[in-house]
């Protein structure tokens, strides 16, 4: 499957974010979306998702204009994950999680022995079938957000996008988080996702968009643009991509704020 953008102009009816972004996401491939707080990221995601319509030019999905497809079919072929927020509906975790298949079966369609064993894959995955029948305002915000990963798991989509993933996660849930992210690329799946992490890019992304201000400062393959000189342009300081090596992963880079 392919999503695509062509001269984008992405944002709202009295102000538009950005324009011009040209983006192409297919199989086995992950990118990274980075910019600092303001720059359009969760605004550009929201108009390739088609939840907000394009001010300019198209998105097109497998070379199909996206808006000629009904949500229900969107949703099968593009799953979710925004990031967490307060809920106030007393849903438990496993029907969040089943939610997930609503596209599969219609909104008001009780969940059938196939959601239901899709919704538990998804829950075992991410280590919280413990946590299947607590009610949502009961979470904290880290098992909430892993909820919403699972919910879009349960999908079975083969493309995600994921506003900040590991967005009030602690340490080590990060880093299941980023290894699941990697494990569904090498399964097929297309992924974009946003993160205030660089050294989160430099450990799973193949590639790599650098947005501020609503405008592409580079784009391309992580290992060539996730550089010193362009991630201090992106953010306005120095930082420094440094090489390091370690005996589990080799060697990688990491990010140092100057």
């Amino acid at each position: 499957m392919t999503l695509a953008a062509r001269a984008l102009g992405f944002g709202f009816r009295d102000r538009l974010v950005g324009r011009g972004f040209e983006g192409h996401f297919d199989g086995r491939e992950i990118t990274c979306l980075l910019g600092p707080n303001g720059s359009g990221k969760t605004t550009l995601l929201r108009t390739l998702l088609g939840v907000l319509p394009a001010r300019e030019g198209e998105v097109r999905l497998d070379d199909q204009p996206l808006a000629s497809f009904t949500a229900r079919h969107r949703a099968r072929r593009i799953a979710y994950v925004p990031q967490a927020a307060e809920s106030y509906f007393e849903f438990t975790v496993r029907e969040l999680v089943e939610m997930g298949r609503t596209a599969h079966g219609g909104l008001f369609a009780r969940p059938g022995r196939a959601d239901r064993e899709a919704a538990e894959r998804s829950l075992d995955r991410l280590g919280i079938a413990s946590l299947a029948g607590r009610p949502l305002d009961r979470l904290s915000g880290g098992e909430r957000q892993l909820a919403l990963i699972a919910r879009a798991l349960a999908s079975e989509a083969p493309t995600l996008v994921m506003d900040e993933p590991t967005a009030n996660l602690d340490f080590a849930n990060q880093s299941r988080v980023l290894d699941e992210i990697a494990k569904l690329r090498d399964g097929g799946c297309t992924i974009l996702f946003t993160t205030h992490h660089p050294d989160h890019a430099l450990r799973i992304a193949d590639r790599a968009i650098l947005l501020r201000e609503g405008v592409v400062i580079a784009q391309g393959a992580a290992e060539e643009i996730l550089n010193s000189e362009n991630l201090s342009r992106l953010y306005g300081r120095p930082v420094e991509v440094i090489p390091v090596s370690s005996a589990e992963r080799g060697a990688t880079r990491v990010c140092v704020a100057r």
